[in-house]
């Protein structure tokens, strides 16, 4: 029986583009977790800035996608200079990936309000497999997994933001490197991690003094995988309260609520309904969100920050 649960599990991942080639994961509230996947954006706060974010991916299914990811950043000084670290935990069935990557970004006016930032990241990222998987009678024994079971690769990434207090435009390649977890054995049971590019954009209308309203996107490229896109739109109230919706092309539909708590203080939740083949396992996905802005005496920084 677990045997099969594994197959079921390893199947279901493949039919989600999880399997193969390993792809950074995918938030759905990724306007606020930019750095994650662009060292350019380091800084762009304009305060220490620091984001917490769960996802508890297609819940009710056995071996399902949770990930947890956390990061800091803040401009230096010399206000030109950003610098960064984040942390990404990502288990998916039996397998584990953990990112740690150290961030640094300089800026240029561009313009009255507009400013262009680039960045790079460097890290690692490490790969292992479950105890309790290598454990089990038909694989204990296999030299192949216990080969494979932990695995640690660096890499390094880089990106371009330019924005200002009410759009932004980024491209940036996280993973520019091609990592191989199978040990060069050409088996596609462990996975690879692929390099990928990411192009962002947002803008913020202002309907009235009241509503604000604020469109997003993000197109994601993964060698050896499909492409992804996300158009996600977002209702401001009174500067305190965010609702909108979600949908990820041919994958998955989501709505979204944020509060800003106060001036330094903001909570999200995000619920996708997935619409791909996998909808029939499980019971939607479930995302929290949390974000500090400190040091608030910045005379440059404004609340709320809409990206």
């Amino acid at each position: 029986m677990k045997a099969m649960n594994r197959i079921l599990i390893t199947g279901l991942l493949l039919l989600s583009s999880y399997a193969g080639a390993q792809q950074l994961p995918q938030f759905t509230q990724y306007m606020y977790n930019t750095i994650s996947i662009n060292p350019a954006y380091a800084g762009s706060r304009e305060t220490l800035s620091v984001v917490a974010l769960y996802r508890s991916q297609w819940t009710g299914f056995e071996g399902s996608p949770r990930t947890l990811t956390a990061s800091i950043h803040s401009p230096m000084r010399n206000d030109k200079v950003g610098l960064g670290l984040s942390f990404i935990n990502d288990k998916l069935g039996y397998e584990n990936f953990s990112y740690v990557y150290g961030d640094f970004s300089y800026t240029i006016n561009t313009g009255v309000d507009s400013k262009l930032s680039f960045g790079l990241k460097g890290g690692f990222t490490q790969y292992t497999l479950d105890q309790e998987f290598l454990n089990d009678p038909s694989i204990i024994d296999d030299p192949y997994f216990n080969q494979n079971s932990n695995r640690i690769n660096p890499n390094f990434g880089a990106g371009i933001y330019w924005h200002t207090y009410k759009w932004y435009v980024g491209l940036s390649s996280p993973r520019i490197l091609n990592s191989d977890y199978n040990d060069g054995s050409g088996s596609d049971f462990v996975q690879s991690e692929r390099s990928s590019y990411y192009l962002t954009g947002g803008y913020v209308f202002e309907l009235s003094d009241a509503v604000k309203f604020k469109p997003a996107t993000l197109l994601k490229m993964t060698n050896g995988a499909p492409p992804s896109l996300d158009l996600t739109a977002n209702f401001l109230f009174y500067e305190k309260f965010w609702l909108g919706a979600s949908y990820r092309w041919d994958d998955a539909m989501a709505a979204i609520a944020d509060f800003q708590v106060t001036p330094s203080l903001r909570i999200g939740y995000a619920y996708d309904f997935a619409t791909s083949e996998i909808r029939t396992y499980n019971k939607g996905t479930h995302e929290f969100f949390l974000l500090f802005d400190l040091n608030l005496n910045n005379s440059k920084f404004k609340s709320p920050r809409y990206f």
